[in-house]
């Protein structure tokens, strides 16, 4: 099986740990797939093959109380051929036929195993993310908890309505809550991946992607893949259909050894063994022939413009994941700012309060701003991975 997270032609040195995700899915899910593959080329290679026919092999015995006196037994073994050598070409673009659907059979599961190697790995990305949320929230309820202090001594002395205070302690508990559910979320996650892989996920580490070209997404894209072999299909489809219509010139043959008719046993020039063989020349003359002739060609147009549209698709879908990777891109820079002004806060804050100018608890609060702010550059970065994801697992030799 090919290494998980292989990238296409320049970036393929920023792949790390591809032998430990490249085999992710369950064995049963792996053998699943290896079964389907399997089956697509053998399907393939028997409808390759359907234009020949079976020789048949015939064996009879029969008895006779025709005569009074006895009952005669007589038996033989025939083996039969019919087979068509000429079909107007039908049989050339039935080969071709039965060789773009095993292209876009393949193309299709390739797609759902890439898919579902995808979701696993997803999987892995909000893992992780979880878990950064889970951080950032802690940081969150330290602040909460120092806010309500701070406000508690307001309220005590007099300066600060009681609504504030409330509503400091209304917001401790509602992150609070929000943690708990983060907990709920990982869970869930991980039973999720249970579904899909026999791995712990706690061991895996994760690859990094990086952003393809557009010409290499559209040329290596899977679904374009498929549908271009589809339109491949319904185009030999409508020319097969075409042939079935014109003549066909069939040879026969057959091999005969039976016993002779009791009535011509003493004809010598009756044999027991013999050969029989000729040809065919037909045409069949229906009258849904247009009708099926043209369904096969609206099928062919159909297809062929599938295959446009989806192109039109994939385009959009590339430029729609590097218009996302910009949009976070700019919060990753935002989130660098702010790193950098918390920073600057937490040195005069922390300077401050051992001169007695402000409190530990302002110092405290700057310091978790600042490791927030710094989680959600984390954050950011994987929410990266998870758009880039959604391209690497539609594309050829990516996964």
């Amino acid at each position: 099986m090919k290494k998980l997270f292989l990238l296409c032609s320049l970036v393929v040195s920023s792949v790390i740990h591809a032998d430990e995700l490249g085999d992710i899915l369950s064995d049963n899910k792996e053998l699943l797939f290896d079964y389907q593959f399997q089956s697509n080329e053998l399907e393939s290679d028997m409808l390759s093959k359907s234009w020949m026919n079976p020789i048949r092999f015939q064996y009879n015995k029969n008895y006779s109380e025709q005569f009074v006196d006895s009952t005669r037994i007589t038996g033989g073994y025939s083996i039969i051929i019919d087979q068509p050598i000429f079909k107007s070409g039908g049989i050339y673009y039935g080969i071709k036929y039965s060789q773009a659907l095993r292209h876009a059979n393949k193309a299709e599961l390739t797609l759902q195993k890439r898919t579902m190697i995808g979701d696993a790995i997803s999987i892995l990305f909000n893992i992780e993310k979880t878990k950064l949320e889970q951080e950032k929230m802690k940081y969150q309820i330290k602040n909460d908890a120092i806010d309500i202090r701070q406000k508690r001594d307001s309220y005590d002395a007099g300066l600060l309505d009681s609504s504030f205070l409330d509503q400091a302690i209304l917001k401790k508990s509602q992150d609070e809550t929000a943690l708990l559910e983060m907990e709920l979320t990982l869970m869930e996650l991980n039973q999720k991946f249970s579904l899909l892989s026999d791995k712990d996920p706690n061991t895996l580490r994760l690859p990094i992607l990086k952003l393809m070209s557009k010409s290499d997404y559209s040329v290596q894209n899977l679904e374009l893949e498929r549908d271009r072999s589809r339109a491949e299909q319904a185009a030999y489809n409508a020319k097969v259909t075409w042939a079935k219509y014109l003549p066909t010139i069939s040879l026969q043959g057959q091999y005969t050894d039976a016993d002779l008719n009791p009535f011509f046993a003493s004809n010598p020039d009756i044999q027991e063994k013999y050969y029989t063989y000729g040809f065919t020349i037909s045409m069949p003359l229906d009258i849904n022939s247009f009708s099926d002739i043209e369904a096969s060609k609206v099928e062919k147009l159909k297809a062929a413009v599938e295959v446009i549209d989806r192109k039109e698709t994939v385009d959009k879908e590339y430029d729609w994941i590097d218009n996302s990777l910009s949009i976070l891109d700019k919060k990753i820079r935002l989130a660098q700012k702010d790193e950098k002004v918390y920073k600057s806060l937490y040195r005069l804050t922390k300077n401050l309060a051992d001169a007695g100018e402000k409190t530990s608890f302002d110092a405290d609060i700057m310091h978790n701003s600042l490791q927030i702010r710094k989680i959600d550059q984390k954050i950011y970065e994987i929410d990266k991975q998870i758009q880039l994801l959604k391209l690497y697992v539609r594309v050829e030799n990516a996964i």
